[in-house]
């Protein structure tokens, strides 16, 4: 029987073999190319070889947890990450999506719902290619939307392809209150349902990565009851 064309590249972390192969032959039957990893440390050292456009990632893993994991992987890795785990609880849900999972099923999941999961998490996560084609300069910050590369004064700063989308965002509106919905609908392609924090994270990230205060933010402010705004003047020093 011939194998249908893959589409999509899946990087399952499971430690469980008999689930793992059960999950790679379904998803194989639906035209996706995957690989097992069997531990959570060895994980970053997997993307080197094998670029996923999603992952698949148990919470109960040897060497690493999946929560662990799935703080460090934002460093690594663009794409989505879906939580798989036996711990259904509203609080294990919560925790996951707040340390950075875009998504969180419970097993024993449906294959056909975990499918359905795998493409929507992909659909939401293609993003058109950058209108704006030059690069924007705001005192001693400069930003490249070719190369993505960030430079403040003479230091190179190393962002993930998360939070350069976020920041060429908020750069290329300067000076202009952009709200949570419409950032979340803009890179994430969902209504903000007042309680994710996906976006405050990567916000968080991208000050202390700034030089910003983080106490009381000047470069990168929050407007109470409004959103974020980018402040195009306090980059000159």
């Amino acid at each position: 029987m011939t194998e249908p064309q893959s589409t999509h590249r899946v990087l399952l972390v499971e430690d469980d073999i008999r689930l793992a192969n059960l999950i790679v032959d379904y998803l194989k039957s639906h035209g996706m190319h995957v690989e097992v990893e069997r531990r959570g440390d060895t994980v970053l050292t997997r993307l080197i070889n094998y670029k996923p456009d999603i992952i698949l990632l148990d919470i109960m893993l040897p060497g690493m947890d999946g929560l662990t994991l799935c703080e460090k992987l934002p460093d690594y890795f663009a794409g989505p990450i879906l939580l798989m785990s036996a711990l259904g609880s509203n609080e294990d849900q919560i925790k996951g999506l707040e340390l950075g999972a875009d998504d969180y099923v419970v097993k024993p999941v449906d294959p056909a719902l975990l499918v359905a999961r795998i493409n929507n998490l992909l659909r939401r996560n293609a993003k058109p290619p950058q209108a704006e084609s030059h690069c924007l300069t705001f005192g001693k910050l400069s930003i490249d939307p070719h190369t993505q590369a960030i430079r403040l004064g003479d230091t190179e700063v190393d962002l993930t392809s998360h939070e350069f989308e976020l920041l060429w965002l908020l750069a290329s509106q300067a000076g202009q209150v952009l709200s949570r919905q419409y950032i979340y609908q803009y890179l994430l392609n969902i209504d903000f349902d007042g309680k994710d924090r996906k976006i405050d994270v990567r916000i968080s990230r991208l000050r202390k990565k700034l030089g910003d205060n983080i106490e009381t933010p000047f470069r990168i402010k929050t407007v109470w009851g409004q959103g974020y705004l980018f402040a195009p003047e306090a980059w000159n020093n």
